[in-house]
This record gives structure tokens, sequence and C-alpha cells, in this order.
């Protein structure tokens, strides 16, 4: 029955303990085993557990006093925001679980936003009262006005203490879903099964789905066999019939991940129209990822589009480097969510990469009006631009208000502009506009240090506007290294292209001869070093005597290194290991 089903999401910041609570839901509910339960069992990606962060949303289906209760665990970084905003269209209700030892993070208000644009019922609840909270009155004060809700649930996830209270509440609350007239499931998330294809994981909105029906992706009109429906419990388990109302999964049996798309609609026909789906992440760092040397492109690029089944978020784009050939521009929704595609690459698919230097996506506005998007600056003819523009973004910072001035001035250095500012008790909230490279570019770790790790901060595109970049060139010997190109603020550019020269001295091998090394901005040189040349004491055989003979082969050591140089001009290969170096430089 329809009335008895409840489907509901925990959304908190990150580390408030949102996978401890839904431990405590999976043993109240006697879903798993008391004896079977360790901490954090929802996470069940290896790098969840190292890292102690949930980075992939997870479905569990729970039977509790003759309800079915579906909760779906989501991340709490920012990074991992898509993942959020997909559960939270599967559900009708969410547990805005707050941490009070830490009170309200910028990504507890960003994710209660999200829930409210959703119209879901809102459960508040403090979790960690087992410990020390200072003014636990002006919290529950806070979360009231933030939520409008009045009854604040007050938990211990690791004790399990008001934990059954907050299930009750959902029973109570949450509203069960509603009926269609349309056999629909929503594609909300998918993963890759050697035998059973690509298993979609869905919430049906109407009718019903059975094994061996034939179904439909509605925005491929692509046609399939159902070869199994099921739950997650967590892990899955067969049903005969998923229904209206319910959350699980259907195994398709297609093999091709082009096919699948999050956000598709399954139907038993393609006259029934098809949901809402969800709007396109956009995604704001960029890098460029190539095979290993003992990973064929075809298996490097498999492993990409199964990857990209399990996060949509994902941006693949084909692109060809001059040093490591065929590979692919990835776009990814920050640095955390870059550095966790690589890791995942690489132990669940056993793919080994090479990631170059993570960056952005600009503009350029062409001298005949039109406008294109610039990843690569190999490719920029200078002649038809007219000029640049980079992502802007809005941030909005909470600290503590002792931290105030060393974000203000942390603000001003990273090129942002103050916007507004609030006051509240002995916190202050700052809202800014900054550019997203100064954002990528380390200023998180920054506003970490200077706050001793209290401040939060969360983040919304803007716009494109115009500004002063330069293409900052590399020469090797004269010449110039198309894959050190890059674009960069005017005001860096010297001290960056310094940087790269001192990390190739050091890291280029030495010549018979001097290795001039200089970078320069519209072939104006603006910085320059030297790799001296291999030293070889051709007069070392000869002792004592007219001093005479040596200074003949020294001069003539000197002539043949100057017939060396001009005629090494532009062919000293830079090695691979000290190119991937230099293209991290920042």
């Amino acid at each position: 029955m329809i009335e008895k089903i409840r489907n509901f999401a925990i959304i908190a910041h990150i580390d408030h303990g949102k996978s401890t609570l839904a431990d405590r839901f999976l043993e109240i509910t006697q879903t798993v085993p008391k004896d079977k339960i360790i901490p954090q069992y929802l996470d069940q990606l290896s790098l969840e557990r190292e890292k102690g962060i949930t980075i992939k949303m997870q479905p569990v289906s729970m039977n509790y006093k003759g309800y079915v209760l579906n909760l779906i665990d989501t991340p709490g970084h920012i990074d991992f925001n898509y993942e959020v905003s997909r559960a939270l269209a599967a559900v009708e209700g969410a547990i805005l679980l707050i941490d009070g030892t830490q009170g309200i993070q910028a990504q507890t208000v960003h994710n209660l936003e999200l829930a409210k644009k959703q119209n879901l019922v809102i459960i508040p609840a403090i979790n960690k009262i087992d410990l020390n909270i200072k003014d636990l009155d002006s919290l529950i004060e806070g979360i009231s006005k933030i939520t409008l809700k009045n009854d604040i649930h007050l938990v211990s996830a690791k004790l399990g203490t008001g934990v059954e209270e907050i299930l009750k509440a959902v029973i109570k609350d949450v509203p069960f879903p509603k009926k269609s007239k349309y056999c629909q499931a929503l594609i909300f998330d998918s993963h890759f099964d050697s035998y059973k294809g690509i298993i979609a994981h869905v919430r049906v909105f109407g009718g019903e789905f059975r094994k061996f029906m034939n179904a439909y992706f509605k925005q491929r009109k692509q046609q399939f066999k159902i070869l199994e429906v099921g739950l997650f419990k967590p892990e899955m388990k067969e049903i005969d019939c998923l229904s209206e109302g319910m959350i699980g999964y259907i195994a398709t049996g297609v093999k091709d991940p082009g096919i699948v798309k999050i956000g598709d609609t399954i139907t038993l026909d393609l006259e029934t129209p098809a949901l809402a789906g969800y709007q396109e992440p956009e995604p704001v760092v960029f890098a460029s990822v190539f095979p290993s040397e003992n990973v064929s492109f075809e298996n490097f690029e498999d492993s990409l589009k199964k990857f990209q089944l399990n996060d949509p978020s994902i941006f693949l784009e084909k692109t060809v480097s001059p040093f490591l050939g065929k590979g692919y521009n990835v776009g990814a929704m920050g640095l955390l969510h870059l550095e966790i595609f690589e890791q995942r690459l690489k132990k669940e698919f056993g793919t080994e990469i090479i990631l170059t230097l993570p960056s952005i996506r600009y503009k350029a506005v062409l001298k005949d009006g039109n406008e294109i998007f610039v990843f690569n600056p190999q490719e920029i003819d200078l002649s038809k631009i007219l000029y640049f523009k980079e992502p802007f973004i809005e941030v909005e910072i909470f600290s503590l208000f002792s931290y105030a001035e060393k974000v203000f001035l942390l603000l001003r250095e990273r090129r942002g502009k103050i916007k507004d500012q609030t006051i509240e008790s002995n916190f202050i909230k700052i809202k800014a506009e900054m550019p997203l490279e100064e954002l990528i570019s380390g200023f998180y770790d920054e506003l970490k240090s200077i706050s001793s790790g209290y401040a939060s901060l969360r983040w919304q595109f803007i716009d494109y506007y115009q500004s002063d970049l330069v293409k900052l060139d590399i020469l090797i010997a004269e010449e110039k290294e198309p894959s050190l190109s890059r674009l960069i603020h005017k005001d860096k550019a010297e001290k960056v292209g310094r940087k790269i020269l001192l990390e190739l001295k050091e890291n280029l091998p030495k010549e018979e001869f001097a290795i001039k090394l200089q970078a320069a901005i519209n072939n104006r040189i603006i910085a320059r070093e030297t790799i001296p040349a291999l030293k070889k004491d051709v007069a070392g055989w000869l002792y004592g005597g007219d001093r005479t003979r040596k200074m003949k082969l020294w001069q003539k050591q000197k002539e043949g290194k100057k017939k060396l140089q001009k005629l090494g001009k532009g062919k000293v290969k830079v090695p691979n290991n000290v190119l991937l170096k230099i293209l991290r430089v920042k």
C-alpha cells in the first residue's frame, strides 16, 4: 500500500554524523543484524572509509512498525552537491542534521534551500548531544529561524539517543508518495554490472515494473527487457514487482553506457510523457587525463564511460596532447571531486591515469563579436581575440567574528569584492564575489588555516566577466614549448613564470651547451634562467708545462659549445615526467 511508504533523505554539512545516524536506523529497523553493522555501513566505497566522508548517495529500504521507510543517505561536501540534488528529487522529506558542537554551517543552509525548492518536509535535528554543546538554546533558536520549525530533535547518533523518535517523526510528518496516472520510473543513479548490464537506481512514480517486461528509456527511445527488479537492503535484493512510490533498482541488461542517462524516465511505452529529470551540472574545474603507459586507450575510455554512469556530474570531452597522445578533458565540481575521480578510477576500475594541472574554462570575445570557450591555450590565436572573460562566483563564508579581519584580508588578496556582511551573535556571514580561478588555487585551504578550521564556505557560479588575462608562454632553447602555455591573470604572470623556470632549471637534464629558459607575454620576455652546460675537463690530461696548450683546448671547447648551442636551438626535448611537474605549478 502506497499509504505505508515514506521516502526521505538525510542532509547535512560534511562530518555532522549523517552516516552514523543511518547506522542507527539500520540497527533499530533490524535491516542489518546488529552484530554485522560496522561504522558508516552505507559508505560502501573503500575511499569513503579511507577518507571518512560520504561520496556517493546510498539508498536503503527499511521496514518499521508496518511502514516501508526508503532512506537515501547523501554526501555533505559541496563538491558532491549534485548527488544531493538528485536524491532530493526522489523523496518527500528530509532530515536536516546539525552537529551541535559545530552549529549551523554554510553547507547546512545550502542543502536546506535545495530541500525547500523541492517542497520537502523538513525534520530538523541536533546531533552529538552526548558532548558538551555550548549555548544549546541559541542553536535551537537559530535552527528554528531557518527551518520555521519549533520541534527540534535532540539526538546522539553515536549512542542512539533520540534516534527512534526521528523515525516516528518521519512516519508522522512526511507524506506518503502521490500517485501518478502514468507508468514512470525516474533514474536517479546507476552502476554497471558485468552480468546484468547497467543497473538503474529508480524512484517509481506510477505503475508497476516486473521482470521480463519490455520497457523504454524515454529520452533515448531505446527498448530493453527488464532482467530483474529489486530493493536496496542495502545490498540488492530481488523482488517480484516495483510499484508506485517505491525506491529500488531495475537491471536493464544494457551494456552500452551511452544509452542510459541519469534523469531519464523508464516507461513501458513511448507515448508516456517523461518526468522532469535534472538540470545538467555545470563543471567548474577542468583537467586533462590520459592513460598511463601500461593502459590501452580502449580500456581507459571504457573505464571513463562506466565511471560516468555512477557519477554523472563528471564531464568528458576528447582531446589530443602533442606529448601524451589521445585523452579526455575532464570537468569536475571541485578539486576534491577531481581527486576522488582519479582515485576511484585506480581502485575500482584498475585504471592508472596521468592527470594534468587542474584549470578552468575561460571565454574569448573575438574581434568579429562571437564568443568561444577556451580550455587549451595552445589553440589560441591572439590576433583574433578582442579580450578574455573569466568565470566569477559568489561566495558565502560563515566564520567566528574574531577571524573576520583575516577573512577580509584573504578576500582582498584573492581579488575578491565584499558585497554584504551579517553579524549574528559571535558569527559573521560574509558575501563576496571573486574569480573562480582563485577558489580552486587553494583559497579554501587558506580560509581553514586562518580561521583555525572553523570557517565554512559555499559558493555558486555567477557569470563570465571581462578580465585582464594574458597568455604565458615558456621558451626552452629559444623555442616555445606549446604544452606549457597557459592563460593567467596579468598580475600573477611574472610570479608564476619565474616558478616554472626554476622548476625547469632544477629538473631538466643538462646538455653539452647552456640551455636558455624564458617566460614571455605577447613575445615580451618577463623572466629568464639558464641551465649551465655539462662540464668536461678537456685539459685535465695535461700536467705541468706551458699553460698555453690548456688555454688553446679551453678556447676550442668554448667555440664548440657555441656551435652546439646554435645547432641545439629549439631541440631540447622535455621528458614527460618533467612536463607533468611543470603543469602542476600554480
